[in-house]
């Protein structure tokens, strides 16, 4: 561990920094969040890009007093080695270390323990409430990434707080993907944000004329650079958060230091609730990451020259397997539907799409919508198999009953990760799917031991 990073225990200590350190710094936790991860696994691209607005963050605001909430959780490494838990870093994912996520039991720095998506503006959206009830000062802050926004729970909480009266901060760390490649209208929304000709176009022709008028053109142009906000206003009619009651400030760089720290000084002033669209790299600093961040966004042991998996090779995966015996069963069927909630290679999906795309569906992080859109297909006599985590599932405990039991619609659920899942913790063990589902009337459950069984059951 070099020595910039050797001065930070505590938040406090970056206020000590100049921005140049504060960007050294940036490298030298990337390098420690590789080193760990590349060891005890874990999730590597959207940490690595995270670092500078978490730095930014943490060096603007004084947590815990001003409170951070972080989606999910997988962007949350670096504020972990910010909040006094840098030495206990290489135990993170470990028995009887860090918890890989947010956790309110580990630290005062985690707002509130994640583990699934979406939930962070609405828990924030609570913290600030009570805080204005109890008097308290302070900020609150909401971070979440753009796959997170594929939630329908995301909107439900910006719905909410558009009306808040204060000062309410939403992130939106917008690095173009979840886990997989983002889909939807949202992912098309996001990425027409990001690329609107009108402001670009005459932001670069006013400054290309400003820097040419001597002596006063130059810092003109730098007090021109800081209404951005207003020029932007000009040129776009309103976006969504704004229709939801929100200021809308942005896209921004997610790695330009210096930037992110001034708007979010900035941020803290406005008395109202804000979004601010952050555009990050998932896989920053880390090439083979960069490269393929999908493949690097929750890994095993792996080499970090190489970038390869390290070799503790256990043979033939559960998920591959059901996704072959799919992929058979569907070519002599063509009823039969694949359905996941933005898990496609982790559920064994991946050879499925490629080879039935019009019957595969990827409705992203929205559990709920993927049981109930299943109902809808199995009650045109299609076949629906919706494979899913086990945690993840418990978001559609109510469309299982509504959509499909009562319906007495056929719907297979393909439910992986069932059990002790270890490393991740309590907000990923898959140990309530049987109990939930035997209580559902008009359900059969299968829990199939050998690869054999699972074909059959499948059949």
């Amino acid at each position: 561990m070099s020595n910039l990073l050797d001065r930070i225990q505590f938040p406090a200590d970056l206020k000590d920094l100049t921005v140049k350190e504060l960007q050294e710094l940036c490298t030298e936790i990337r390098s420690y969040i590789i080193r760990t991860v590349s060891h005890n696994g874990g999730h590597l691209a959207s940490n690595l890009g995270s670092v500078e607005l978490t730095v930014a963050l943490h060096r603007v605001f004084g947590s815990p007093d001003d409170q951070i909430v972080w989606d999910v959780g997988h962007q949350a490494y670096t504020h972990k080695i910010l909040t006094g838990r840098k030495d206990q870093f290489p135990t993170i994912r470990m028995q009887g270390g860090l918890s890989g996520f947010p956790n309110r039991q580990e630290s005062k720095w985690d707002a509130f323990t994640a583990g699934h998506s979406s939930t962070s503006i609405s828990a924030a959206f609570g913290i600030a409430e009570a805080r204005a009830l109890q008097g308290k000062p302070g900020h609150v802050i909401a971070v979440i990434g753009d796959g997170a926004l594929t939630g329908g729970l995301a909107y439900e909480g910006l719905n909410n707080a558009g009306r808040f009266g204060k000062n309410f901060i939403v992130i939106l760390n917008d690095n173009k993907m979840s886990i997989s490649r983002n889909v939807g209208a949202m992912a098309r929304y996001l990425a027409h944000m990001r690329t609107k000709p009108g402001y670009l176009k005459v932001k670069s022709h006013v400054e290309a004329v400003m820097n040419r008028i001597p002596v006063i053109g130059p810092p003109l142009w730098k007090t021109l650079h800081g209404l951005k906000a207003v020029l932007r206003s000009l040129l776009y009619n309103s976006t969504l958060f704004e229709d939801m009651g929100f200021y809308y400030y942005g896209p921004y760089d997610g790695h330009d230091l210096p930037q992110l720290i001034e708007v979010l000084e900035n941020a803290k002033t406005i008395d109202h609730p804000l979004l601010l669209h952050v555009v990050t790299e998932k896989g920053k600093g880390y090439s083979f990451a960069e490269k393929n961040p999908g493949a690097f966004h929750g890994v095993s042991q792996f080499n970090v020259q190489t970038g390869e998996a390290a070799s503790n090779a256990v043979g033939e995966k559960y998920s591959n397997v059901f996704g072959k015996a799919l992929c058979t069963l569907a070519e002599e069927d063509s009823r039969i539907c694949a359905i996941t909630a933005a898990m496609k290679t982790g559920t064994g999906l991946e050879t499925f799409s490629q080879r039935f795309p019009k019957r595969f569906f990827d409705t992203g992080i929205a559990e709920e919508h993927a049981v109930t859109f299943a109902g809808g297909l199995a009650s045109q006599g299609m076949l629906p198999v919706f494979a899913v985590y086990s945690t993840f599932l418990q978001r559609g405990y109510d469309q299982i009953i509504h959509d499909v039991a009562i319906q007495r619609v056929k719907v297979v659920f393909a439910v992986d990760r069932a059990g002790i899942v270890g490393e991740d913790g309590e907000t990923h063990q898959g140990i309530f799917d049987a109990a939930f589902f035997n209580t559902i009337p008009n359900v059969t459950v299968y829990s199939p031991c050998y690869f054999d069984e699972l074909i059959t059951d499948l059949h």
